[in-house]
């Protein structure tokens, strides 16, 4: 059985093409998600809202129990990090994360950077260990992520106002949401990363149509890809 966590992060309600002003990122979540149960009907599925219900933002009292050794934690501190936990476990117990995820301002919105905050947790997803001085946190002969246990893989499906933000695009140095995704992911083990993204909102019209189209499909063809992938692992393997 294949574990999916299904994020949306946009703050707009419904779904684009179906509502008036929905969201476009909805729109290739919920169509990933439904290609992928039409393929395994026993799929489990996490979902999490964080466009309408964001994560509380990192504070004072945060930092405070984030940083206090377990053993001196009070109830209170455990209470404050009982969100980051209950989202970190979310994440370790996922095959796949399917993120909806729009470009604001060249970056990702709010909402979602205040998710990665809350996963990226120093003896949860990150380790950290001054016996290989200059690079305590990813020393490169040494490190291993704590995520990296087993495969997952992280599809960001995303919406951009404008267009040529693609790898090769002119306008692709101007885009800090699927690098920035992609860092903070791999960073703490998540192995595995897609990008598919449909552009020209703002120009709407066939440019629109043309680049939803293709995300559709792309996304298609990557449920087919990571569907194989993933049940094989799941085979039982000959004794």
């Amino acid at each position: 059985m294949t574990r999916l966590l299904h994020l949306d992060a946009s703050p707009r309600p419904g779904h684009a093409g179906t509502h008036e002003h929905g969201s476009h990122t909805r729109r290739l979540t919920h169509h990933f998600v439904s290609r992928w149960r039409a393929l395994e009907q026993g799929v489990e599925i996490v979902y999490r809202d964080i466009g309408v219900n964001p994560p509380t933002l990192t504070s004072v009292k945060w930092i405070e129990a984030e940083f206090t050794p377990t053993e001196n934690k009070t109830d209170s501190m455990r209470a404050v990090l009982a969100e980051s936990d209950a989202l970190i476990d979310e994440v370790k117990a996922a095959d796949i994360l399917v993120l909806g995820v729009p470009m604001y301002n060249f970056g990702m919105p709010a909402a979602f950077k205040a998710w990665i905050d809350n996963i990226t947790r120093i003896g949860r997803t990150v380790d950290f260990d001054m016996q290989y001085g200059a690079h305590p946190y990813v020393p490169l002969e040494h490190y291993l992520p704590l995520l990296a246990d087993r495969p997952r893989h992280a599809v960001l499906l995303s919406s951009r106002g404008g267009f040529g933000f693609d790898r090769q695009g002119p306008l692709a140095a101007f885009n800090h949401l699927e690098p920035g995704v992609r860092t903070a992911l791999q960073f703490i083990g998540i192995g595995g990363f897609h990008d598919i993204a449909i552009e020209h909102q703002e120009e709407g019209g066939d440019a629109l149509a043309a680049s939803t189209q293709s995300a559709l499909e792309r996304i298609d063809q990557l449920v087919e890809l990571l569907h194989s992938e993933v049940t094989a692992k799941h085979q039982p393997q000959p004794a």
